[in-house]
């Protein structure tokens, strides 16, 4: 072998041409800029609860006063500079009982949010699943629905309410799981776990369970946003959490015999309860179309 093939052997071996692309690159917006334009209503929303919980967890912090201190000598006065909201008929500082009152409303909405969705997740795949269960389950259910949530309430304590949204609600949640485990049941890759000799419960986590918690999550912002108007119903009735305790309903219902005069004492709780559901309605809105590859216009 010559030198002159020896040096030439390097420039016989040539790089494979690069094939064109076929579709154009995905670009992907980064960052918090691009999450707020790919996903607003899930942003503002979020951004909305979140301020809510910072407000309710720090409310001692943010200016307030003891929320139960009564002073006669300060009773509705008008929204000022001392005090921000102005005072109810008993001279309390509404500023102060609308901070502290987010608890109450967060509180109940989160538990109920959690437990429903919990239990409602459990009934409604063991009725979906188990054919033979469905139809003793439902029945249960409709009687469940059919309970007014004031009955179990009446007692007027926190728990109380909480536990008497959550039975109202639980219905709810397993009917949408149920509905959800029925189409999963008759695809393919579960007849071939049953085929396979998968046992139910094993069926059940693997295959149907990771394909509800979407459409439940979804479903548990909504429920979260009812519970607290039904809270507030229920208080503005009397029949919630016990007018010591402040909260949205409470405030509500003692300001209501002074709105034609003293308006603010019922427009300040009525704008917080407002926009917390509405940012929990965003938040719902905003997962249902990030979790639904049907509704996913670009990435």
């Amino acid at each position: 072998m010559t030198d002159a093939t020896i040096t030439s052997a390097p420039e016989l071996i040539r790089a494979a041409p690069e094939l064109p692309d076929l579709l154009p690159p995905v670009k992907l917006r980064g960052g918090i800029l691009g999450f707020v334009r790919r996903h607003p209503a899930i942003a503002v929303g979020g951004a909305l609860v979140l301020a809510m919980v910072l407000i309710a967890v720090f409310a001692p912090y943010l200016g307030t006063v003891d929320p139960t201190a009564l002073a006669p000598t300060r009773r509705t006065r008008e929204p000022s500079a001392a005090f921000w909201f102005g005072t109810d008929m008993l001279g309390r500082d509404v500023y102060s009982r609308v901070l502290y009152g987010a608890r109450v409303s967060l509180t109940v909405g989160f538990s109920v949010a959690l437990l429903a969705s919990l239990a409602g997740l459990i009934i409604g795949l063991v009725s979906g699943f188990v054919r033979w269960s469905d139809g003793i389950i439902m029945r249960v259910m409709d009687g469940m629905m059919s309970i007014p949530p004031i009955l179990l309430a009446i007692r007027g304590s926190g728990g109380n309410v909480i536990i008497a949204i959550t039975i109202a609600d639980i219905p709810r949640v397993s009917r949408l799981v149920r509905a959800v485990v029925l189409s999963l049941r008759e695809q393919p890759y579960v007849d071939a776990a049953i085929a396979a000799g998968t046992r139910t419960p094993m069926i059940i986590l693997r295959h149907i369970l990771p394909n509800t918690v979407a459409p439940m999550t979804v479903q548990a912002t909504y429920v979260c946003a009812s519970a607290m108007i039904v809270e507030a119903i229920l208080s503005f009735i009397g029949a919630g959490t016990p007018p010591t305790i402040p909260s949205w309903g409470n405030i509500m219902a003692e300001g209501r015999a002074l709105w034609q005069v003293k308006p603010y004492i019922v427009f300040f709780p009525a704008v917080f309860l407002s926009v917390t559901v509405l940012a929990v309605n965003l938040l719902g809105d905003g997962l249902r179309d990030a979790l639904d590859p049907r509704m996913a216009k670009r990435l």
